[in-house]
């Protein structure tokens, strides 16, 4: 295990106290095997961990049950974008803890109409439709974009359809895997949901061909963070919202991974100028203390739902709406964006000298987020990923070769430093 200086408190969350090492704990030390072998034995296989037991965590830290500690790298796919046991996020769900957790939507609450006003406001849209996951998320700005297609626009019922790109990642719903093109995803789950049309990601040609007068929405992620950190040609997005707003089609942008911080900007659609007709958010808008998830667009299209045609019993739950205002109010300072723009430049600058000497075969990535890929001479990016366990840092592999960083925007500059460093020594750079 490698050991590097203590970091500073970076205020975002509890700071990152201690290097990465083994230390006494005040309770015994648990077997990580024993975690291991029960998760094993009683879990259903749908994910592939890396054999690390967390037991707490505070800022950019872990601590596994043996008592070693990790920088993460990965920030729960950017659901900890404010990093572990942020404090702010801790007493805002304290505090609501101690009122009421849970009305359903039967009922009104006292923090949902603030919640609903003030995402609104951040994304200069007119209302919210409050989820708890990405991909219920997804699925209702799909059934939004099919009823305002059939309402609004005239599209004859049962006709409508929704362009999509290749290698997107918008949830493992039965609907939602039937347009994506990752076999690992896809196969053995049909028949699938029908009304979907794929074409490249990046190529505004091929989606402007695709555009018919059935043509409901078109749904993207403006980088595509599952594919491997994918961003699009300068340009593209831009002629998306100038394609999809001539033809009366619904621009539909997935931010649920990159919005909210991530690329140094609130969402990542900023970056060209661009807003669309409809902002899907999930993963950091809980802070990663509570699942949050919402549909964000304007009254003409969220207004196409009438009561009972769809809803959620934890949707907008109190709890969840006290968390996700904290966030919203940590957003409209700005300071987590500049951060993360910050942050993000320093480590892109690292990353490029990695590919300058041919470390590794190429980097993408805008902010605090990046995917790289591994010269398969290194190993696979599963085997890398162990060998950055190893040594204190937690990453996650996709893809087969591709490493996927996303830290927390609360990290230390000299824990970023250090982990980058770790990344440099397993590549033999």
């Amino acid at each position: 295990m490698q050991v590097r200086p203590a970091g500073r408190d970076n205020g975002g969350g509890r700071g990152s106290a201690r290097a990465p090492g083994v230390y006494r704990t005040e309770s015994p030390v648990t077997s990580t095997e024993r975690f291991l072998a029960a998760a094993e034995a009683h879990s259903a296989h749908n994910y592939h961990p890396l054999p690390v037991v967390v037991a707490t965590a505070e800022g950019a830290w872990v601590t596994d049950v043996a008592g070693r500690r990790y920088l993460d790298l990965l920030a729960g796919y950017s659901a900890l974008n404010f990093g572990h046991g942020n404090r702010r996020l801790l007493d805002a769900a304290r505090a609501q803890l101690e009122r009421v957790t849970l009305t359903s939507r039967a009922f009104h609450h006292d923090r949902f109409g603030d919640f609903c006003t003030q995402l609104a406001e951040l994304c200069g849209m007119e209302l919210v439709l409050p989820m708890n996951t990405g991909a219920e998320a997804v699925e209702t700005a799909v059934k939004t974009a099919r009823k305002w297609g059939y309402q609004v626009k005239g599209v004859p019922d049962g006709r409508a359809r929704i362009i999509v790109a290749d290698g997107n990642f918008h949830g493992r719903t039965t609907t939602l895997v039937s347009f994506s093109t990752d076999p690992e995803a896809r196969a053995g789950f049909g028949p699938y949901t029908p009304g979907f049309d794929v074409v490249p990601y990046g190529d505004a040609a091929a989606l402007e061909a695709a555009l018919d007068e059935d043509t409901v929405a078109v749904l993207l992620e403006p980088i595509q963070g599952e594919a491997g950190v994918r961003v699009p040609p300068p340009g593209y997005l831009a002629r998306v919202r100038e394609l999809t707003r001539s033809r009366n089609v619904l621009f539909i942008a997935d931010e649920i991974q990159s919005g909210l911080g991530r690329t140094g900007r609130t969402f990542a659609c900023e970056h060209e100028g661009v807003v669309p007709d409809v902002y899907v958010l999930g993963k950091a808008l809980g802070g990663g203390v509570v699942p949050v998830s919402a549909v964000v667009s304007s009254r003409e299209v969220l207004g196409v739902l009438a009561p009972g045609e769809h809803g959620s019993t934890f949707g907008g739950n109190p709890l969840a709406c006290a968390v996700a205002l904290e966030v919203v109010a940590m957003l409209r300072t700005g300071e987590f964006q500049q951060r993360a723009a910050e942050l993000g430049a320093r480590m892109h600058r690292e990353l490029a000298r990695l590919a300058a000497g041919g470390a590794v075969a190429a980097v993408r990535g805008r902010g605090l987020w990046a995917g790289v890929d591994i010269d398969p001479s290194h190993g696979t990016g599963r085997e890398l990923s162990e060998r950055l366990l190893a040594r204190g840092v937690l990453v996650k592999d996709t893809h087969g070769s591709t490493l996927r960083l996303a830290p927390p925007l609360v990290i230390d500059e000299a824990d970023l430093d250090w982990g980058l460093e770790q990344l440099r020594d397993v590549l033999g750079a």
